[in-house]
């Protein structure tokens, strides 16, 4: 009988050993061809931007191109899906956001499932700023709420159902009495554009998307940000937290996921890439000018993030009945 267990557990231990090997070598062989990074959402937004400022550093660190694919629709699942469904070999990353959270929560029918794109690493967040037209008569977060409740409720363009903007206006509902309309547009440019013209009252938008028509002074007014803390590149805005808002933290986070079955190792040498890339000065002084505050870490660092997020959202998406039906 000794011998019996004896002999069985030789080679497990032995298969143990080799696949954890081949781990190892296939990650120090990696990459040998160039990476693709998809960013389910059109260019020149948030994600793109840090996706490309992520790409740059990634491919320095790696010896490889890292090539930007935009693969925008349905509030980024078209992207989401196509990696999701993709050959987990080391070559294809998502360039992720809220909506790979959010959209299992909240869609009828999703085409993947939550475990089949994985955290890898983050990559940096743009704070949001809520905004009204230049010509508004509100000039803080806290007098548009307030107005809010007087009338029958303001129009608030979110960038579709489950974008960053739709839960700005639910967590502003649902926290704190606002009466807020969400009015679901294609892109977050179609929404800016829709304030601009007085068709609706207000937006959030990424800051680096929407810090220049704010500096214009002709097209945004601001009315707070979203963040934790004010932005450095336009430390004269207050947060929403400063006004009283406390429960109002929610950003345009950019992350990298992966195919499900993509080694660890070439996930944490990926991670490892991004991190040196977003702690390098280059990078981080160009993104932070932008308005977009560099994070990095490691695959725990976000593994835990994703999960609070997760947490999170899903009790804005509950209490507000944001799941369709």
């Amino acid at each position: 009988m000794k011998r019996f267990h004896y002999s069985v557990a030789i080679p497990k231990l032995l298969a143990l050993s080799l696949l954890a090997c081949a781990g190892q070598g296939v990650a120090q062989e990696w990459p040998v061809k160039p990476l693709r990074f998809v960013v389910p959402f059109s260019a020149g937004g948030a994600n793109d931007l840090m996706a490309r400022a992520a790409a740059e550093g990634a491919a320095k660190e790696l010896g490889q191109p890292v090539i930007i694919e935009n693969k925008p629709g349905a509030g980024g699942n078209v992207g989401s899906a196509y990696v999701a469904k993709a050959t987990p070999d080391g070559y294809i990353f998502l360039i992720s956001a809220a909506g790979v959270i959010t959209n299992s929560m909240i869609k009828k029918s999703n085409p993947y499932q939550d475990s089949d794109l994985v955290p890898v690493v983050m990559i940096g967040l743009s704070p949001s700023v809520i905004v009204v037209a230049a010509s508004s008569p509100y000039n803080t977060l806290r007098e548009f709420i307030e107005a809010s409740k007087l009338s029958t409720g303001f129009n608030f363009a979110t960038a579709g159902t489950g974008s960053t903007p739709h839960f700005v206006a639910e967590i502003l509902n649902t926290k704190y009495g606002a009466k807020l309309i969400p009015v679901p547009y294609k892109s977050g440019s179609e929404s800016a554009s829709a304030v601009m013209g007085r068709h609706v009252e207000a937006t959030s938008e990424a800051s680096i998307v929407a810090l220049p028509h704010i500096r214009s002074g002709d097209k945004f007014k601001a009315l707070a940000t979203t963040w934790t803390k004010r932005l450095a590149v336009y430390p004269e805005l207050s947060t929403a937290t400063e006004q009283g808002f406390n429960e109002l933290q929610i950003a345009h986070w950019a992350g990298i996921h992966a195919p499900a079955g993509v080694s660890t190792a070439i996930m944490d040498k990926l991670a490892a890439a991004v991190d040196t890339a977003m702690k390098s000065a280059n990078v981080s002084e160009r993104l932070k000018a932008l308005g977009i505050e560099p994070i990095g870490g490691t695959r725990a660092d976000f593994n835990v993030f994703v999960d609070k997020e997760r947490a999170r959202l899903g009790v804005v998406v509950r209490d507000a009945r944001m799941s369709e039906n």
